[in-house]
């Protein structure tokens, strides 16, 4: 037996938590995150500070920021590990609400060690307490509860071993993995008791490769031999199994067009003849062409959000789908035939379940055509010189910047949807944009993630003057920590995105451009304010290049640095460079319409309403 407190346990258990997939074994939290005051500075705190090499402490500037900074380490891990993050009760607490539902939407594993009241009510109500007249059992942490998977809180110490052991079976598990909670009371944190020394023993959680059932391996095979048009939908299943492989060889063998969603952008590498880009709302018209002509569709590892769809708009209404899936829940969508597998080896055993069997040569052909007319509008957005410089021209030089070492990180805004259309992808690993959640202030955080799980490669994080607003602090944290980053700062003075889109639906740009009044009256125009110079004053190095030669030579300047460098870049919010995805995405417009821009788009709403699809399937 070991006499320690319980925040002494819980982290001499994490740190001795391994994972092991294809005989390759890490350490499954390769740090804890934090932010301390007194709801856990007495207990976790104390314990990370005598953890040291075996638990490392990464202090961050906001609890939203460092849950954003663990789902960037447990993505670039490819869910083979992550950090652990520790708040006190009250703001701390609800603060990491927003990043625990981006990583469970995300499907990704996060460990959150909030404070919480005391279990033993003496104090009772403490500072920040949520008093609630239901019961006294009720605090802030039980907002938590909806965005975790698991959730407890611990008010004994005889409570802590099967709760610790639950939450690594979560954590660990492809199918059921997202945040995880552990409310610790402060009281309890601090508490002594016995432990039972197996609890600390080296454990080792084995990630499983579940392979598909014999039967519906032959029920999907029978509807993919049986397509004209098939076309598949690499989602982040692919990634996160490291699948790009056995996808490359299913896709050749079989002559199968693949597209990506944003998590699985990289799974095949651009310039491969079968890689048709980005599918559904922000695609390319490559592989939205062919998802309408598909009679077979092949989705691996998505999760096929109304992005990926368009809003069920892009495939045709008598398409079939058959979704290889490590979890059911995402298997079953569109009615789809279900191959309940990992990603890897659901694809090498359809692979050669489907032998015998291959896409017309007309059809590789059309592929093909539309590859090289995509390519050739991507070119021509690439190459568009001027002043201010066009957001289409900072993402070339960015990709070009990157190579084929680089990553690119971002989550909100307009860029997202310019970057899945226009990006060019040298492999697995090399994009990696939060849009499960699109939530503003991931860019820098969730840089910090995955620049920690990769530090050999260069992260490139690109994020727009609002989302910038929203959470630069971390640009400290890169600062302190001594973990460099690349942020492209992208400022167009406005809402490009959402104003854009307050346009379409009648809102006339309401709250969603910039404007002040100053002490003359003066309502209308760009702020008076200089993000690159509070960039600068938060510790970065700061570039301000003015041309597109100007922003590669920055861009070059900066990947030979050492430190976190800004790349501040003005951009024109109006100006409208990058190619269509001649997709729809569903915003629903006022049905009593007032203006006449209203009744344009209420007009233009309803068309493209007619052509979203239930997909109901007949049973196979």
């Amino acid at each position: 037996m070991t006499r320690l407190t319980v925040a002494q346990a819980v982290v001499r258990f994490l740190a001795a938590q391994w994972s092991e997939r294809d005989g390759v074994e890490r350490r499954f939290f390769a740090g804890c995150t934090g932010i301390f005051g007194h709801g856990n500075v007495a207990g976790i705190g104390q314990a990370l500070a005598t953890a040291g090499a075996d638990l490392p402490y990464h202090l961050s500037r906001n609890e939203q920021a460092m849950v954003h900074t663990a789902a960037g380490h447990a993505r670039a891990s490819n869910r083979l590990a992550t950090l652990a993050c520790t708040s006190s009760i009250g703001p701390g607490a609800t603060n990491m609400v927003t990043g625990a539902a981006a990583a469970t939407i995300n499907r990704l594993p996060v460990l959150l060690l909030p404070g919480d009241i005391f279990a033993t009510r003496v104090a009772s109500p403490v500072l920040q307490e949520l008093e609630d007249p239901r019961s006294y059992d009720i605090s802030v942490n039980d907002c938590l509860r909806p965005v975790s998977r698991y959730w407890d809180r611990i008010n004994r110490p005889e409570q802590l071993p099967p709760a610790l052991l639950a939450a690594m079976r979560v954590l660990t598990d492809p199918a059921e993995t997202g945040a995880v909670t552990l409310a610790l009371p402060q009281d309890v944190q601090a508490e002594a008791y016995d432990w039972p020394d197996e609890l600390f023993a080296r454990r080792v959680w084995h990630i499983p490769r579940p392979r598909p059932e014999r039967s519906a391996l032959a029920r999907a095979a029978s509807v993919i031999t049986a397509a004209a048009r098939p076309l598949i939908v690499a989602g982040g299943g692919v990634i996160y199994s490291e699948a790009a492989d056995e996808l490359r060889a299913f896709a050749e063998r079989y002559g199968v067009p693949v597209a990506e969603t944003h998590a699985g952008k990289g799974a095949l590498p651009h310039g491969h003849p079968l890689a048709v880009g980005a599918v559904g709302a922000t695609g390319t018209t490559a592989a939205n062409t062919l998802a309408r002509e598909a009679d077979v569709v092949i989705g691996v590892g998505t999760r096929y959000s109304d992005f990926t769809t368009a809003s069920r708009t892009i495939f045709a209404p008598d398409a079939r789908f058959v979704n290889l899936n490590v979890t059911g829940f995402d298997a079953a969508k569109l009615s789809g035939l279900q191959l309940v597998a990992d990603a890897r080896e659901g694809l090498a055993d359809l692979a050669e379940a489907c032998e015998g069997w291959a896409t017309p040569a007309a059809y590789r052909e059309r592929a093909a055509g539309l590859i090289r007319a995509w390519d050739a509008a991507v070119d021509a957005a690439y190459g568009l010189e001027g002043s201010p410089i066009s957001q289409a021209a900072v993402i070339g030089a960015v990709n070009a910047a990157a190579g084929d070492d680089g990553v690119v990180v971002c989550a909100a805004g307009s860029m997202p949807g310019d970057l899945h259309k226009l990006w060019r992808p040298s492999g697995p690993g090399c994009y990696h944009v939060e849009y499960g959640y699109s939530c503003m202030g991931y860019e820098i955080a969730g840089g910090l993630g995955v620049k920690m799980a990769a530090p050999e490669r260069e992260v490139f994080v690109l994020v727009g003057d609002g989302s910038y607003l929203m959470m630069a602090q971390e640009l400290v944290t890169a600062v302190s920590e001594g973990v460099k980053l690349i942020v492209v700062l992208v400022d167009n003075s406005g809402f490009a995105s959402i104003g854009r889109l307050s346009e379409s639906v009648g809102a006339e740009r309401l709250g969603t451009a910039y404007a002040y009044r100053g002490g003359g009256g003066f309502d209308g125009g760009p702020l008076p304010v200089d993000l690159a110079a509070n960039a600068a004053s938060l510790g970065a190095s700061v570039l301000r290049p003015e041309s597109v030669a100007d922003l590669r030579k920055a861009l070059d300047a900066a990947r030979s640095a050492t430190e976190t460098t800004v790349v501040y870049v003005r951009t024109d919010r109006l100006a409208d460079d990058v190619p269509s995805s001649e997709a729809w995405w569903d915003v629903p417009v006022a049905q009593a319409a007032t203006t006449s821009a209203t009744e344009a788009a209420l007009e233009e709403y309803t068309a493209n309403k007619r052509a979203q699809h239930p997909h109901l399937s007949p049973p196979v």
